[in-house]
């Protein structure tokens, strides 16, 4: 244990995040304390890091939530020496918090396994839930909030039926224990509660324990989580969870006094006209794109099926670009979108098209994620629109990529976990504002509040 009048110089977190989305609600926590922080779309050239020293926040987007373990093989490595070169204190892995994750794709337990020999420490926290969220962790068990009402994680209606990574089990150890063959321990709520957290770190320390989970329900566990993190980290810790990592560290940076408890003036202004882009097939998202359609959108459905042949697909997104562009000329906003929730027709149609076709899924996916981005460019560049929301944690990373945005900071809130940004780019969307949505995230009225501001 440790204590100081101060937090250390130079930057304090860097992370890398295994989608966009979920790398965004991560800057967001610590911007909005106070922080400033930088999120990459890609690991930076030695250039824009060098650059990039005054960030007390350094963050890599990335996509390895999408991917099989043989592409973060070959491609994290040299994101996590990036993150060991930025030389924080804390270099986090961040992840979903619902935790999304299979043995066969977004594979957190092999990322953690390609992070420890790079990024070090002497055990290697876990903490997923965070409370702003309505993401709990009790006895190692996630749960998840989804229209106000609390669900253990494998009963959850979206997480239960999530169509690449679907989660069957809630204990975060075993589910984790498909996916690393490092021992993983628990540190209750109970445990952090009573004050012993300490001396339950030292045992599990001794006995050999790798990965140790830690219970978050409520501010104060939040706080403590925070607590043992910083002041068991050593010259450098590795940590992996969610944006709660960031989100405990505040919490305890202020309750010790390290931070001021001070509230930045950000403000969400409103725009006249604005173009969005969803491939989220979530519940939440599908009654967003409802209410949009109900407040001065014009809703533009791609045919996706049509993605299964490149030649047709560039057809379909030329299509959808000419309707934007008239349904903005006449006034109105526009949302593009693939699907409208888990039991649109259009995603078994598609499921049947990449059969049929004798696609792979993923390409026909990365298909879809190019073409949104390539219609949101045109579309942004053509009608001169200075903000955008895309919705989708796998289709962000797709359309910033083809946007050609290298770096994103945050300017101000819009959802939790989907702040409003600035990018940063050598082409024509230097300096646009965007906001990235994951499918389980803001309120009913994002879309239009992205136009409206408040």
């Amino acid at each position: 244990m440790r204590s100081a009048s101060a937090l250390p110089d130079g930057p304090l977190v860097a992370f890398y995040g295994d989608d966009y989305t979920g790398s965004s609600a991560a800057m967001e926590a610590l911007t909005f304390a106070g922080l400033p922080t930088i999120l990459f779309l890609e690991p930076p050239t030695p250039e824009r890091l060098a650059a990039s020293r005054q960030f007390r926040g350094i963050g890599i987007a990335g996509t390895a939530r999408a991917k099989d373990p043989a592409w973060m093989e070959q491609n994290l490595p040299p994101a996590f020496d990036v993150l060991a070169g930025i030389g924080a204190p804390i270099a986090h892995y961040k992840v979903c918090s619902t935790f999304d994750s299979a043995p066969h794709v977004g594979s957190i337990g092999r990322a953690i396994d390609l992070a420890v020999p790079r990024l070090g420490g002497s055990w290697h926290p876990l903490l997923v839930g965070t409370p702003a969220m309505g993401r709990y962790q009790m006895f190692g068990h996630l749960f998840a909030s989804a229209n106000g009402v609390g669900y253990r994680l494998d009963r959850h209606p979206t997480m239960s039926r999530h169509p690449v990574t679907p989660m069957d089990e809630s204990d975060l150890r075993r589910h984790l224990a498909k996916q690393t063959a490092r021992s993983i321990g628990l540190i209750d709520f109970v445990t952090m509660a009573n004050g012993s957290a300490d001396e339950a770190l030292a045992r599990a320390q001794a006995a050999g324990t790798e990965i140790i989970s830690l219970d978050v329900l409520d501010q104060a566990s939040l706080t403590e989580a925070g607590r043992l993190i910083w002041e068991h980290r050593g010259k450098r810790l590795f940590v992996a969870g969610s944006q709660g990592v960031e989100q405990a560290l505040v919490a305890y940076w202020r309750s010790s006094g390290l931070l001021p408890d001070s509230k930045l003036d950000l403000r969400l202004a409103g725009v006249e006209r604005i173009a969005c882009v969803s491939g989220s097939c979530s519940p939440v998202t599908a009654a967003q794109i409802a209410h949009a359609a109900r407040n001065g959108f014009d809703v533009e459905r791609l045919d996706a099926t049509r993605a299964v042949d490149p030649a047709e697909w560039a057809k379909e997104v030329g299509r959808v670009v000419e309707r934007a562009l008239a349904a903005l000329a006449s006034g109105r906003d526009v949302l593009l979108i693939t699907a409208s929730g888990p039991d649109d027709p259009a995603i078994d149609a598609l499921n049947a098209a990449i059969t049929a076709g004798g696609a792979t899924a993923a390409a026909v996916n990365d298909r879809i994620g190019a073409g949104l981005g390539h219609a949101l460019d045109s579309i942004l560049e053509t009608a001169r629109l200075p903000r955008t929301v895309v919705a989708g944690g796998d289709t962000s990373g797709q359309v910033l990529q083809a946007m050609g945005i290298y770096a994103l900071t945050a300017i101000a809130p819009l959802a939790e976990g989907a702040p409003l940004c600035q990018a940063s780019s050598d082409r024509t969307h230097a300096k646009i504002e965007i906001a990235l949505k994951g499918g389980q995230v803001g309120g009913v009225d994002l879309f239009s509040r992205a136009r409206d501001g408040g």
